[in-house]
């Protein structure tokens, strides 16, 4: 399950920069983009081997780093790595995304989510395995997750083609892992200790698990993931201290 969202963080996501050219509309799209628990098929020959989408490019060796906090002013380092590493999930080749939690230099959560794009420019999230720690000791394993597997269903992270009112599924294991989003603007600002940034991508992010947390997360084009604000069932906030792309 995603960890801001469970967290009761928020993550906005910006990005900067032109649209690649290579990525279509979301109505040339083999897929329809999932809703709820419904299942979805994909098919291996429709995904591409690089994610490019320019609200959340994952180039191998790309690099983020947060800060969050909560309304308590406890403050967790978050980091944020594209490998090189790929595992095959449904026939796909997903991107191995390793994101490392520390309080005070002493790792709490360790985890590696997968990610994969389609040839639309849909990114989607194929699962994750994660782990929590006390102590330097495994204490919890729960919202792992990985499509295909006890009925798992894939969603999606980032849309093609953001419209203000789009509705999608994030992820889907029940039970565990039921995270969806809605776009609710495209035109967004946001300031955090990395820049500032315009025309922003803005999701609400939700889950019928817990129905008090609400987030709000803003893209930023040629970036990533910038800042996340917990609006209900929370107050945390999760902002982006710095960005390495690749090389």
């Amino acid at each position: 399950m995603n960890r801001r969202l469970v967290g009761l963080s928020v993550a906005v996501v910006l990005a900067i920069g032109a649209w690649p050219g290579g990525i279509a509309t979301a109505g040339t799209c083999p897929v329809p983009l999932p809703q709820g628990s419904d299942p979805v098929t994909l098919d291996p020959a429709d995904f591409v081997d690089q994610i490019d989408n320019p609200y959340w490019p994952m180039a191998p060796g790309s690099k983020w780093v947060y800060r969050e906090t909560d309304s308590e002013g406890l403050a967790l380092k978050v980091e944020v790595t594209v490998t090189t590493r790929t595992r095959e999930i449904l026939g796909i080749d997903a991107t191995v995304v390793h994101d490392a939690v520390t309080e005070h230099g002493q790792l709490i959560e360790n985890t590696f989510d997968w990610y994969a794009q389609d040839m639309c420019g849909n990114v989607w999230y194929m699962g994750e395995n994660t782990k929590e720690y006390e102590n330097g000791v495994v204490v919890s394993t729960a919202g792992s997750w990985e499509a295909g597997v006890d009925g798992a269903q894939p969603g999606v992270i980032v849309p093609a083609d953001p419209q203000v009112g789009l509705v999608y599924r994030e992820e889907y294991y029940a039970g565990e892992a039921e995270d969806a989003a809605e776009v609710l603007s495209l035109d967004e600002q946001a300031q955090v200790p990395y820049g500032h940034f315009r025309d922003a991508l803005l999701t609400k992010n939700y889950t019928p698990l817990h129905r008090r947390i609400l987030e709000y997360k803003l893209y930023a084009k040629g970036i990533g993931p910038v800042l996340v604000l917990g609006v209900s069932g929370g107050s945390d906030r999760e902002e982006l201290l710095r960005f390495n792309p690749p090389g």
